[in-house]
């Protein structure tokens, strides 16, 4: 992105910053009638509420007046649909980010077990490697309490076809998918590290890095890192695959497709076809060679088996992917679940009456 919006007279400088930095710095901006930034990440998990509430600008026609000058027409249409709300388009899409397992090859290989297709699977595989007596947690998933714990809950209700809500905003939280996601969850328990509520996307790639774990399955912008003898001795014998599904018969795989794109704030004071071609020039072609195998950009057929070591991986996992429900409620109702759902998990509260809790709870937040 930097390097391809430094041109001419304008040069972009860039601070890296965490997830949950960059979510509190998007929202301070957003909160008043003037902000601190005039360009911000979006996500399509969020774009229907910002667009309720009116906290972007819709981009149609500037899409439309610079698509043939930056090659716009060759980023996806569906990666366009999922950062779009009623009829219009709020943020410009950069990139996509979606389920990917990870695996120790070796290990594999010498139990002779191959990728699971599915979560029954996964345990047969963790029981071997635990028999085996050299890891003794072999799955590592992010279940961090405070956000990626609702996310793979999320992403067990939608390979089974379900989510948190319906388009219209039905709270589905008490159904039988709902109840077969959370068993699921609770039947992988045993094979994670205890302390799993407290463990987000980084620190699932330590334990990949340091061998205590066998499987993981992340966001796929991730993965990359997991490749580089830089942070791990066992970089070479990492494998990757597309995530499994909840059961055999599940419509889906366990997977969440996340788009990633750029936004105009409503309150930013800048000319607004300057920022659409700045944020064009990031989504350039240019810009997408040369964020992969990093990224997997927006444009259509650039990534591949050959120049990303995950490519193939990603792209099953996309084909396997339910495709996203597009509501205003699903952002509310993820904030809402999360401390109940974090009790079901921990035994202090019952499926059933967690489920309950949390219907009643989503209910009640989105109205």
């Amino acid at each position: 992105m930097v390097s391809s919006c430094t041109k001419g007279n304008v040069t972009v400088k860039h601070d890296p910053i965490d997830f949950g930095g960059q979510v509190t710095k998007t929202q301070a901006t957003l909160g008043g009638d003037t902000g601190t930034y005039d360009i911000v990440e979006t996500y399509g998990f969020v774009i229907p509420g910002l667009a309720t509430d009116k906290k972007l600008t819709p981009l149609d026609d500037l899409y439309k007046e610079y698509s043939e000058k930056y090659g716009l027409d060759q980023i996806s249409e569906s990666m366009r649909a999922g950062m779009s709300y009623d009829g219009k388009l709020y943020a410009l899409p950069m990139q996509a980010q979606m389920f990917v397992m990870a695996y120790r090859a070796d290990v594999f290989k010498d139990l002779g077990i191959t990728p699971p297709k599915t979560f029954d699977e996964m345990i047969d595989a963790a029981k071997k490697i635990q028999a085996a007596g050299t890891i003794k947690y072999p799955i590592a998933l992010p279940w961090l309490a405070t956000s990626d714990v609702a996310t793979s809950y999320e992403g067990m209700l939608n390979s089974l076809g379900a989510d948190f809500a319906t388009a219209d905003g039905k709270v589905t939280l008490d159904t039988a998918e709902s109840k077969k996601a959370l068993e699921t969850m609770l039947s992988l328990m045993p094979y994670m590290d205890p302390q799993v509520t407290t463990f987000d996307q980084p620190k699932v790639q330590q334990q990949m890095y340091n061998g205590t774990a066998a499987m993981s399955i992340m966001f796929s912008g991730r993965m990359y890192d997991l490749t580089l003898d830089s942070n791990s001795k066992l970089a070479s014998d990492f494998a990757f695959a597309a995530p499994p599904k909840v059961s055999s018969d599940a419509a889906y795989l366990y997977d969440r497709l996340s788009i990633d794109g750029w936004s105009i704030p409503f309150n930013t004071k800048l000319d607004h076809d300057m920022l659409f071609q700045m944020m064009a020039s990031a989504v350039s072609e240019d810009a997408s060679k040369a964020s992969v195998p990093a990224a997997y950009p927006a444009r259509e057929g650039m990534v591949t088996a050959d120049n990303s070591p995950y490519g193939e991986a990603a792209n099953d996992s996309i084909a396997g992917a339910m495709p996203p429900v597009v509501s205003p409620a699903l952002a509310t109702i993820a904030t809402e679940i999360r401390p109940i759902l974090v009790k079901i998990l921990t035994g202090d509260v019952s499926v059933e009456d967690g489920m309950a809790q949390m219907q009643a709870a989503a209910e009640k937040a989105v109205g």
